[in-house]
């Protein structure tokens, strides 16, 4: 798992159709490197989220059947560093 922070949505309005009707955020690593994951708890910009990937990142979605291989799994609300 890994810790990152949403930049924003990702709408894309023709897509394989392995990811079904998945919503895509556009997220930050701690090194400023972009990505795209799944999100399937409803994240808005500007919250910091921890992620799972590879195979857990499938399992993370509602429909296993989902392609992904990077999920977001939960809102951080606070920690301590």
């Amino acid at each position: 798992m890994e810790i990152m922070r949403v930049r924003g949505d990702l709408v894309c309005t023709r897509r394989v159709p392995g990811l079904l009707s998945a919503s895509l955020r556009v997220l930050e690593t701690n090194k400023g490197v972009l990505l795209v994951a799944t999100d399937p708890v409803g994240v808005p910009p500007g919250k910091w989220v921890f992620t799972n990937v590879g195979t857990a990142a499938r399992l993370a979605m509602p429909d296993v059947k989902v392609m992904t291989d990077l999920t977001i799994c939960g809102i951080i609300d606070d920690w301590v560093a």
